[in-house]
């Protein structure tokens, strides 16, 4: 519907031709400085953002080049930026007339916009507000009351912002403490990556670094949309597209950051130039069609090759890359043969013509890459898809040389580092050996809780603490109508926290909220000014120097407050001189290329190498660390990738999960999608025309969705608005955490446990009630 439509009083709907970037970026940028109150200041920060000297976004993961550009962020890295710097602060005197139970009433964007937390406090149950408390004082209640508890009833959860050098200093004190309860945002994110690429090629990461860009000659794109979670990706991408590079898109819907992109740092472009278009083939799957999709285009491929003249030179395979580096590929070819195409067809959502031009243009290119996101690792066959993807990689040999390989897109900032220094709760996974040896810590053998199996133990009662290094986890797990009334029955809740969000208001019998410094913040400990370090979706670690005066003189660091937990709560099970760490986080690195020397050894000496210190990926060498020795073939076992709904229950449609270019994961900074056209409401529902029009319902009206499975749970989101959109048939979409409480928590990735929030059974049925107004700030 090319027009624009008032759907109510907050929602207006305006259809979107825009390219990503251009006008509307610098726009953004504008009212961000503005609404954070920082136009100047910020504007002199935002320089120093992602480049050597300076401080590495705490927005996404994405790699950060060696050359970099004169402003080397993006519209929602500025936003991040603005976000953590902004002059509104959060004092003792904000809850002094505000009870908990009051700021519950506010919706996620006036809580966090409130501004940055200035004091630790501590809820007081007489009044039920939080009040300020000593930070000694606080230290010694924690330590107190997780030393009174089984270690095994206590939980340390960590979002992907902190450093690696504070990664590292709290999986040490979750072990010394005596357990591996390490849950993490990768958990709810790309777990599934870290599951199926080591059973596949060896190595729980991506293979690709920025430099393959420029080598490239084709690139498949799936379930990723740039344009909103990584959007400096797309100076890579209008280079390889103006190079001529096919760029094939695989994704429900049609986001404008795989359309078009004017670069918003090219007065020429701004003013003069065409947008560039990105995508060559855009093809809208149905959710979930991925594997299907994948499976039709390795099985045109196969019959390319049978029919290829009978020299090598005109072989669509790699026979010799199959035939002396991987394992299982005659069991794939057969699967892949034997798969008809009326079920690819079916389950994919796309014609079996669309697939071939595909394969068409992927047989004719020597070097090309794979880029995936949530949309391929959010399902319950995530595992296999993603292997199936690495099959079709394979099958060309598109692993190992230049320009080519698997490129998963992480989320936050250090998502990946923080995995990379210990932060999981596989103990095989960690140097048992090394941390008794250097740090005198017996290390717990059983395997600890994921971020599912946590919230599983809170359900049933056997978790009884949780601390949490950042995050908004109340807000961003499935099941809320369990969770959050188990989450109040905790003994012990501790937030480590640099603004307040709901999870910091849905609180245990105890519950603190500890403020910390931001990244952007100069960290002064008793050495200096100290640096940090983190790794990016690429592999790449790169140092960061803060660049602002703290919000506030009572914020200590994230590592400080790790090591005084640590010294409260086990004091006793380590030999780790964690004072010394405090005031010189160099002797963090030197710990810590003392237990990964293979990947950071002279850690300090190689901090500021421009564009990061790749880690060694043997997969990138072909050299595959797998059982079988060889990257194996694995066969999938089902198209179908969610939850089997019959046939005749045609009332059921799958929800995808989405983010709004407004927001970045639970943060929401404006009630604005500017992508995709929708302004001032996030509680809508995105339809097809033919769904709207059969469930017998019109745009703008009010529907209930509700979780079509039967387990005895009612899940339900009421007072959503539809609005029409270009979607597949069968499929809608929301937002998250919006719709979170639509996810049970056991539907999630096989083997990984990563909710599957990318295709939910849901009915749609006209609401009861009108969807809820936006909360005003009272602050």
């Amino acid at each position: 519907m090319a027009r624009t439509r008032k759907l109510g009083p907050d929602l207006e709907v305006k259809p979107n031709t825009d390219a990503a970037g251009g006008w509307g970026s610098v726009k953004s940028l504008v009212k961000s400085l503005g609404r954070d109150h920082v136009p100047f200041s910020g504007s002199r920060v935002l320089l120093k953002q992602n480049k050597t000297d300076g401080f590495m976004c705490v927005s996404c993961a994405w790699a950060k080049p060696a050359d970099p550009r004169v402003f080397e962020f993006c519209e929602n890295g500025a936003k991040a930026t603005t976000w953590e710097i902004t002059s509104k602060r959060v004092t003792p005197d904000f809850f002094a007339d505000k009870t908990v139970s009051d700021l519950e009433k506010w919706d996620d964007h006036h809580l966090e916009a409130a501004g940055r937390l200035t004091h630790p406090m501590r809820w007081d149950r007489a009044t039920d507000k939080y009040v300020p408390v000593e930070w000694e004082t606080a230290f010694d209640e924690i330590g107190r009351e997780l030393r009174a508890l089984n270690p095994e009833s206590a939980v340390f959860y960590t979002s992907g912002r902190a450093s690696l050098e504070t990664a590292f200093m709290y999986g040490l004190f979750a072990r010394a403490y005596g357990n591996n309860n390490l849950p993490d945002s990768s958990n709810m994110c790309h777990e599934t990556t870290s599951v199926a690429l080591p059973e596949s090629i060896g190595v729980p990461v991506g293979t690709c670094t920025l430099d393959d860009f420029s080598h490239t000659d084709c690139i498949l794109f799936f379930g990723q949309n740039v344009g909103t979670s990584s959007p400096r990706m797309l100076h890579e991408l209008q280079e390889a597209a103006k190079r001529g590079v096919p760029i094939i898109t695989f994704n429900p819907l049609r986001e404008r950051g795989l359309v078009e992109f004017v670069n918003p740092q090219s007065p020429g472009e701004m003013l003069i130039e065409p947008a560039t278009r990105i995508s060559s083939q855009y093809h809208q799957l149905k959710a979930g069609g991925d594997t299907a999709a994948i499976m039709g285009i390795a099985k045109v491929l196969l019959d390319l090759d049978e029919h290829a003249p009978p020299t090598g030179e005109n072989s669509v395979l790699d026979t010799e890359f199959i035939s002396e580096h991987t394992h299982g590929f005659e069991a794939f070819k057969a699967a892949a043969k034997a798969t008809e195409w009326t079920q690819i067809e079916s389950r994919s959502g796309l014609t079996r013509g669309a697939l071939e031009a595909t394969a068409a243009v992927y047989a004719h290119a020597k070097s090309v890459m794979f880029i995936y996101g949530m949309g391929l690792t959010q399902h319950k066959k995530g595992v296999e898809t993603i292997q199936t993807l690495v099959n079709l990689a394979l099958m060309r040999g598109n692993i190992g040389r230049p320009g080519a390989g698997i490129c998963p897109v992480r989320g936050h900032s250090n998502v990946q580092g923080q995995r990379t220094v210990g932060i999981t709760e596989k103990p095989e996974q960690v140097p048992a050996d090394k941390l008794k040896q250097l740090f005198g810590i017996e290390m717990p053998k059983d395997k600890g809780f994921n971020t599912v199996e946590a919230c599983e133990k809170i359900i049933d009662g056997r978790v009884r603490a949780i601390v949490l290094l950042g995050g908004n986890l109340v807000r961003a797990v499935p099941e809320h109508r369990l969770v959050e009334p188990a989450w109040r029955k905790l003994r012990l809740t501790v937030q480590i926290l640099t603004k307040l969000n709901r999870t910091a208001l849905v609180h245990g019998e105890i519950s603190y909220i500890l403020p910390c410094l931001g990244r952007i913040e100069i960290d002064q400990q008793e050495s200096g000014p100290q640096a940090v370090s983190m790794e990016d979706s690429t592999g790449c670690m790169h140092g960061s120097r803060g660049q602002v005066k703290p919000a506030s003189p009572h914020l200590l660091s994230e590592a400080k407050i790790v090591a005084e937990l640590a010294k409260h709560a086990a004091p006793s099970r380590s030999t780790i001189p964690w004072d010394e760490w405090v005031s010189d986080y160099s002797k963090v690195r030197d710990a810590i290329a003392a237990t990964y020397p293979d990947i950071f050894h002279d850690f300090n000496a190689r901090l500021w190498k421009p564009g990061g210190f790749h880690r060694p990926i043997d997969a990138r060498k072909r050299k595959w660390n797998t059982e079988t020795g060889k990257a194996n073939f694995i066969v999938p076992t089902s198209l179908s990738t969610d939850i089997d709904v019959a046939p005749d229950e045609r009332d059921v449609v799958q929800l995808i999960t989405l983010r709004s270019n407004g927001q970045f994961n639970t943060t929401v900074y404006s009630y604005d999608d500017r992508f995709r056209g929708i302004y001032g409401s996030r509680h809508v529902v995105l339809m097809h025309s033919n769904d709207i029009a059969r469930f017998g319902l019109a745009e703008g009206q009010a529907v209930c969705l509700t979780t079509a499975v039967d387990d005895g749970v009612e899940r339900k989101v009421d007072g959503l608005q539809i609005v029409e959109y270009d979607i597949p048939a069968g499929c809608i979409a929301g937002y998250f955490p919006e719709c979170n409480p639509l996810l049970p928590l056991w539907h999630y990735a096989e083997k990984s446990k990563t909710p599957a929030a990318k295709s939910i059974p849901v009915r749609v049925a006209a609401s009861s009630q009108m969807r809820p107004h936006k909360i005003p700030s009272s602050n």
